[in-house]
């Protein structure tokens, strides 16, 4: 027997609640990827890409992650969005999965490095590192996540990734 319809607002109760994110991933003239650090506890300061959770409900996840950029460091990103990676997280330590996408911000020259402005309520350090530099510094996990969206923006391609819930 099919299932019966039944009014979308009733439907919206079954499903699965998920939380969503967008970020921006930068690299420099030479490939170096630039990451921030942390500065609250609950993180252990991990380096991170700009960006953060939706907030608003109409809010998609690429505003989320131009807004979460500027407030974050101060660069304004004009740019079209290009997905580089779509992460999929099973519920862990948040209480519900997160769905999250990277979308690649370009390449920033010296310049605009230096016009960075960290809100020290979020981060406060960043850094522009090339791949077996943040290999010495990151978790594993985190960085086998920088080497596939890396690899995605060098390549043209979107890298799809799933964190395993023992890995939470």
């Amino acid at each position: 027997m099919a299932n019966p319809w039944i009014p979308p607002e009733q439907y919206v109760k079954k499903l699965p609640m998920h939380a969503s994110f967008g970020c921006m991933f930068f690299t420099d003239a030479a490939g170096r990827v630039l990451q921030l650090r942390s500065s609250r506890p609950e993180h252990g300061q991990v380096w991170q890409w700009p960006g953060g959770n939706t907030d608003e409900v109409n809010e998609s996840p690429f505003d989320t992650a131009v807004r979460e950029c500027r407030e974050e460091t101060g660069i304004i990103f004009t740019g079209r969005p290009k997905v580089l990676a779509v992460f999929w997280q099973p519920v862990g330590k948040w209480p519900v999965a997160k769905l999250g996408f990277t979308f690649d911000g370009g390449q920033l020259t010296a310049d605009a490095l230096d016009r960075i402005q960290l809100d020290p309520d979020e981060h406060d350090e960043f850094a522009v590192k090339p791949l077996d530099e943040w290999a010495k510094i990151m978790e594993t996990r985190d960085w086998e996540r920088l080497a596939a969206v890396h690899h995605a923006q060098r390549t043209g391609t979107t890298a799809y990734l799933e964190a395993r819930i023992d890995a939470l």
